[in-house]
């Protein structure tokens, strides 16, 4: 067990660092991996005189509706307070296009960013985009070794750590289907994930020993992933 709890504790660290490599994805299409590229779309058609383009947004540890960038067609693209370097402007102020290559996301960046055309004589038109971040479970499957008995005991033990949204958690028990049964728990962290845990639970018989379990994890974040172990029951012999 000790074990475990330390796979749980390193799980939950290493999901501030956990590094996705892939394509930019357009923010609207529900979701992007923590750590990979979007794309912020901010255009709009129309005929009036554009004088200015201003970002903001409203995200945890900022002030609501916080301003971070302005374009303006003689001086681009102006950083308000610290420049982040991750936000790139893509678009052409002349084609009325202020969009914005967003790289690096982290769970902090999880929130709405909206887009504003300042505009003439029509006055003041956005753009919103809503950004959620996904963040793929830390997958372990851990059997145990108990003695035979009748009593009910922990046999094996599936986790999906540190996942946002939470993973869903179930097993493909094979022949033992009827003989154990799971036993779920969750914890949910401060940084948005959660950490989910499957227990498959019975009585340790021999006939049970060597028997094929697969843990099938499946998430928002991930493609469905299937953990296999054997159980193992420590058999007495006279």
């Amino acid at each position: 067990m000790r074990i475990h709890l330390q796979f749980i504790v390193q799980a939950y660290s290493l999901v501030k660092v956990i590094m996705f490599f892939s394509c930019c994805t357009v923010v609207q299409s529900g979701g992007v991996l923590l750590g990979s590229s979007t794309i912020l779309p901010c255009h709009i058609n129309t005929n009036d005189r554009l004088s200015q383009i201003t970002w903001q947004r409203t995200i945890k540890g900022k002030a609501l509706d916080d301003v971070f960038l302005t374009i303006q067609p003689t001086i681009g693209p102006s950083y308000s307070n610290e420049k982040d370097f991750r936000f790139e402007f893509i678009g052409n102020f002349n084609n009325k296009n202020g969009t914005l290559n967003f790289s690096d996301v982290t769970l902090n960046d999880e929130g709405s960013y909206t887009c504003i055309f300042s505009l003439f004589p029509s006055g003041k038109q956005s753009r919103v985009s809503q950004l959620v971040i996904l963040v793929p479970p830390i997958t372990n499957l851990m059997d145990y070794t108990p003695l035979e008995g009748n009593e009910e005991v922990p046999l094996a033990t599936c986790t999906a750590a540190a996942s946002k949204p939470k993973a869903d958690v179930r097993w493909i028990k094979g022949s033992l289907e009827g003989k154990v049964r799971e036993e779920l728990k969750e914890t949910q962290h401060a940084n948005g994930t959660t950490t989910t845990w499957s227990t498959l639970l019975g009585k340790p018989g021999r006939e049970m020993n060597g028997q094929l379990v697969k843990c099938v994890i499946s998430s928002e974040a991930m493609k469905e992933e299937i953990l296999e172990t054997n159980i193992q029951v420590h058999c007495k012999y006279l």
